[in-house]
């Protein structure tokens, strides 16, 4: 009987990646804890440039997360202050509010534009913005019937 391979674990915590040698160097370099599940998340295409993270975070604040982008990572870390839980007894607690640190790895050109908190729900949007140095552009082709003509030599 063959096995299936799943490739979509691999592609979880990428955004916009074109190259998959860079993927799967950056898979090898701590991959025990490449798979975390907590806390869930979503990665959205909304626009042909256009890109969104929607992580779960029930009894976060913004106040209690940190999102920082650099060169091509972005690192989403939470940690709920212990003042929350003062003056509570728990008989059940099933909302999980540990501690987390959730990294991404970002193609070329893609950007963090913003990040919004909303009902449980932190929203950070991305966006490809490829520079106009590095965009396709067209090359004007040049024949012997569009040469300027040498100057002082009539044409005949």
């Amino acid at each position: 009987m063959p096995s299936v391979v799943s490739f979509t674990p691999l592609l979880r915590s990428s955004i916009g990646f074109d190259r998959f040698n860079d993927l799967f160097e950056s898979l090898i370099e701590g991959t025990e804890d490449r798979f975390d599940s907590y806390p869930p998340y979503n990665i959205e295409k909304v626009g042909d440039d256009q890109y969104r993270i929607v992580m779960a975070l029930a009894g976060f604040t913004s106040g209690d997360l940190n999102i920082t982008a650099e060169g091509d990572s972005l690192q989403v870390s939470g940690r709920v202050g212990e003042k929350a839980d003062e003056g509570r007894t728990y008989l059940h607690r099933g909302i999980a509010t540990r501690a987390f640190q959730r990294s991404f790895r970002l193609a070329d050109h893609i950007k963090v534009t913003g990040a919004d908190m909303r009902d449980g729900l932190l929203t950070i949007s991305l966006v490809h913005e490829v520079p106009e140095e590095k965009k396709p552009r067209t090359i004007a082709i040049k024949g012997p019937d569009q040469l300027p003509a040498i100057e002082g030599k009539k044409e005949e």
